[in-house]
Parts: structure tokens; sequence; C-alpha cells
């Protein structure tokens, strides 16, 4: 491996100027001249498997169960550090690395433990951004053997371009790479997601990159030979690809968005018009109009408010970071997000443990490494587990009234050595104890288990998770931390004209209160509704009209910007078919 480095140090000089532990996640100086010559050597470089896999293959989605983490130690050790600290209480970390005793000592100077599921692999590496440039990985017929997929990455650095090599070999698991045509292949780790069900994510940036405008030196694929490949190395059956963002320079969607489940989407918000608000709102509708989810379903969309830089400029203005909440890391049962200022945090954090109940939720400092247009999902990279047992569901939508039956869950539950038993476990909320509905296979060619939960009082929450266990005795559950953990729905949600909304709580406890940034106003509408939100002073007063538009049923978010108004006490006044709902909210 190291010869094959060698004969490009030539490059590598006119880029190594910033140094190993600095490299930008975009083009560092002379690189972007360099990528003919990179793309050249990477395809006869014989690295990996340059067939497709023999078998059908399934990428994984980042909820499910993970072996571990990879990060590569470069630069921002405090940061890295605190992603050790927390991801290895829930899987192993693997760190690449050149010189493994420097970084057992920093973690221990930095009180991490490393007696368990931290592991070294020292070799060559050139920058920090391992999701970009890692190994994605893949199942062999949906529950089979562990495999790993190597795109050809988009910057000029042969190190970094190597990992998934040294670890699949780490830790004996085939990698297959898209390293020849005419299958050659450049994609990055941050501009793709994936369900688990074989819909894919990018934006149109796959497309520039390969296409037969593309300036590295690869085949001049069409769109319909970047699906090929797709489908042929990852199993990806429907990629999904949206325009680039103006001033995501980079043009990831992790930086703006992620998906929690098979069908939920946690999308940025900017202000109204400012930054990439606007061509974020067009991509989201163009997937909403045009895309089903799993199952038929449509896609649920979670708004998370897309904080300003220390000065508060937005990425559309001078001199602003492009600081994010959705670039983050799911690590079996917690989630890690990166953090900026308390003032905005505190209401990003809060909404994470709403969308994501029973998973732990942490923050890490990300100040330091936003300016180079990145924070943690960019710095990590999933290794999924070797003893898969998959669950895969699109939780349950509120129920109408009139519905007048029991509530039916569908699930594919798999695992290599067959399924014994799955059940369903739901409870009103409020409640501590759970019901238990065994569920029954009902579609042996799919694997699709089903089981009803028991019709239920109009206006009640049912909360609920899927168990189930492997003839091997492996058992699991979804979400990961059930019973914690759960999935919801409403009964009696949708459109009904016998609702009293005088008796419904259509806007539960707003949050930061007191509040000093962004604040989030939690909205949980029985039906679909015009509704109206002001904010008033003392003396009853419109302040100013934070929302007037007409709103979908279930739950939802509104956010504003409470550094915008003097201090002191206000109420926030909602408006809905006639009735008025009001909280008292402090400004300080």
């Amino acid at each position: 491996m190291k010869s094959y480095f060698s004969s490009f140090l030539f490059i590598l000089f006119s880029i190594s100027m910033y140094g190993q532990q600095i490299l930008p996640k975009g083009f560092a100086p002379g690189e972007r001249e360099a990528m003919p010559k990179y793309i050249e050597q990477v395809m006869q470089s014989n690295r990996g498997d340059s067939n497709p896999p023999d078998a059908p293959v399934r990428t994984i989605a980042e909820w499910e169960e993970l072996d571990g983490v990879v990060i590569t130690w470069a630069s921002f050790q405090q940061i890295l550090s605190e992603i050790v600290r927390h991801v290895r209480e829930e899987a192993n970390v693997y760190i690449v690395c050149s010189n493994a005793n420097n970084v057992m000592n920093y973690l221990t100077n930095a009180g991490v433990d490393i007696s368990s599921n931290v592991f070294f692999i020292e070799d060559e590496f050139d920058s920090i951004w391992v999701r970009d440039y890692g190994p994605n990985s893949g199942y062999l017929n949906d529950v089979g053997d562990l495999v790993m997929i190597d795109w050809i990455y988009n910057r000029a650095r042969y190190r970094d371009n190597a990992v998934p090599d040294v670890v699949g070999e780490y830790l004996d698991v085939p990698v297959y790479s898209t390293n020849e045509a005419p299958n050659d292949l450049v994609n990055t780790g941050g501009n793709f997601m994936v369900d688990g069900l074989g819909k894919g994510f990018s934006s149109r940036l796959v497309l520039d990159e390969n296409g037969p405008q593309n300036d590295f030196g690869t085949s001049n694929h069409s769109e319909e030979d970047v699906d090929r490949i797709m489908f042929d190395y990852m199993g990806v059956e429907e990629y999904i690809k949206m325009e680039v963002l103006p001033y995501d320079l980079i043009h990831h969607i992790d930086m703006h968005m992620k998906l929690l489940n098979e069908n939920t989407l946690l999308v940025g918000e900017y202000p109204e018009g400012v930054a990439d608000g606007p061509q974020i709102e067009a991509n989201i509708q163009y997937l909403i109009q045009n895309f089903e989810a799993a199952f038929g379903r449509e896609f649920e969309i979670v708004r998370m408010p897309m904080p300003p830089s220390a000065n508060g400029n937005f990425p559309d203005q001078w001199n602003a970071d492009y600081r994010t909440y959705t670039n983050s890391l799911i690590a079996n049962k917690t989630i890690i997000v990166p953090t900026y200022e308390e003032k905005y945090d505190t209401t990003a954090l809060r909404i994470w443990e709403e969308i994501m109940p029973g998973y732990t939720v942490v923050g890490i400092d990300c100040n330091a490494i936003i300016p180079l247009s990145g924070a943690l999902h960019c710095i990590t990279k999933e290794v999924g587990t070797k003893d898969p047992l998959q669950i895969s569901h699109v939780p349950l939508e509120d129920v109408s009234p009139d519905a007048n039956s029991d509530y039916e869950v569908n699930a594919i539950i798999r695992h290599r050595s067959g399924i014994s038993q799955a059940d369903v476990y739901y409870r009103v909320k409020g409640n501590t104890e759970y019901v238990l509905a065994p569920m029954t296979l009902v579609d042996s060619e799919s694997d699709i288990w089903q089981a009803y939960i028991a019709e239920q009082d109009l206006g009640l929450t049912i909360e609920y998770y899927i168990e189930a266990s492997a003839a091997s005795g492996k058992k699991l559950a979804r979400p990961l931390p059930a019973p914690e953990g759960y999935f919801s729905f409403n009964v009696g949600s949708l459109p009904s004209s016998t609702y009293n909304i005088e008796d419904v709580q259509v806007m539960e406890a707003i949050f930061p209160n007191p509040a000093t940034a962004i604040t989030a106003i939690p909205l949980n509408l029985p039906v679909a509704s015009q509704i109206n939100i002001d904010l008033v002073d003392e003396l009853g007063r419109v302040v100013d009209v934070l929302y007037n538009d007409f709103h979908k049923a279930g739950k939802d978010f509104v956010f504003f910007d409470a550094s915008q108004f003097a201090a002191g006490v206000y109420f926030v006044r909602l408006e809905i078919q006639g009735e008025k709902h009001i909280q008292k909210l402090v400004i300080k």
C-alpha cells in the first residue's frame, strides 16, 4: 500500500502545505487540478474488488444496529475524544491513526475510558472527513454477510481513498470498489443517505461529478448509469437526487437534512427567505410530490432551526459559518448532536429528545470545526453489525376518529437463522405498563409480520415498539432503546366535525421558557386547519404575527427568534377554528 502512495507524492505535496490534519472538506489549493491524474491512478490501483457483489446488497440505514463507528485521528482531537467517550458506551470505536500510543495517551489524559470497545488501526490517511471517503456498510441478501462498498473519493487524497480497504482488512470484511470503468463512480458519504430498504438520497452533485461534463476524468456517466452502479453495488432501487443549495458550497445533504426512520426527515429551517431556506423548501416539496416513502407512505417532515453564526449572520451573508444540528450521529441508542451556543442549543437538543424519545441525546461543541463546513456526521462512519436482525417499519399515522377498528402494525423482520417470535408492545401515553400484541408472519416471501393494537378512545396518544427474537437466540427492538424509546400516534386526529377544538391541547409547552433566541412552539393539531399565532404583550397588543397559514394535522413545531424582541413578559396566542389557546412566555 505504501508503494502505491509513493508515486503520488508530487501531487500530495501540492496540498500538504496545510498539513495532513487540516485539509478542508472542500478542495485544497491545487487539488481540483490534481483530480484527473488522481482518478486515473485510482482506476489502475486494483484496490478492493472492482466487480459488484454477486448477491443483492441492502445498504444499512443509520438507525440500524451498529458494530461500531470509524474515525480518523487528525485535528480537532478534543471533538474526537468526546465522540469516543460517548460512542464507546454504545458500540466499538475504530480509530485510524498514525501512532496509537499518542492517541491512547491523549484519550487517557482527557478522562476517556479506553479499556474496552476502543480499537486502534495504525495506517496512513490524509484528512478527518471519514464520512465522505469511509466504507459504506451493507448486507448480502438483506441480512447475510456484512460487506463494505467504497466509492472513489471526490478529493485528490490517495490515503483517504484507501481507508475503506484498511478498515475492511482489519475487520475481515470484503470491500467492493467502484474504481474501474464502466463502474467508476465518484461519491461522498456526506451526500448520501438511505432508508435501509433500497431508497437512496443525494444532491445532484453526484451527477455533476460523474456526468458528461465532469472535469475529474471519470467515465461520462448518464443518470441512468449512476443509478445502475448504485443498484449493482449498494442495492439502491430508487435514487432520489435534489438540487444543490446555493450557499452550502460542498453540496452535501447531511448539512441540512437527516433521515430518522423509513419515512421521517429532519430538515433544517432558516428564517423565511434567508440563506438556503428557499431551495431547501423547494427540494422538500419536490420530494413529497414526486416520491413515496417505504410501504407507500408519505414522507413526514420535522423542522429543525438552523442557527446563525456567532456574529448573527447566516450563510448568505459575509463571514458566516454553516451551523447545523442535522449533521449528527446515531450510534445505537445514543444520538450525538453538534452544539454551538446555549441559547440555540437548548431548543435543538430538546427537539431531538422530543422526536427521538428514549435515545440519549448528547451535545458536542463543534465551533472549532464548523468553519470548515462540517460537523459530527462528517467525521464519523458507521460499521454495521455482523449479525443483523432487520426490523423495518414505518410508524403508524394518526388514526381517523371514524376508523372503528383495531390498528394494524406491519414490519419486515428478518434474521439469517429465521425469526422465532415477534411482538408489538403498546400503551396509552401516561401509562407505565405495555400491553403485548403477538405478531404473525403474513407474507413469508417478503418477511412481513403483522399485529393489531386494540381500538382506543378518541383523543388518546398510543406509544408502541416492536421486539423480535431470532431462532439463534438474538433479540432486538425497534426503536433500539425500547421500552424507553417508542413510536407514537394519535387516535382521532384527522379531519372530523365531531371535535370540540376547545377541549384539545393544540399548543404544548413552549420551550425554552424563559426564551433568549430560537424558540419552539410545539403543535399537536387534531385537524389540518388555518391557524394564526401572535406574540402579544401584557397590554394585549399584538407585537408580531409569528405564523399565519394553513397547517397540517399532527405534531410539528413553529419557530421564532426571541432575541428580536425586548425583554419582558409576553403571551403566545394561537387561534384555530374560532378558539384561542394562550401561553405565557418570558423573554430575557
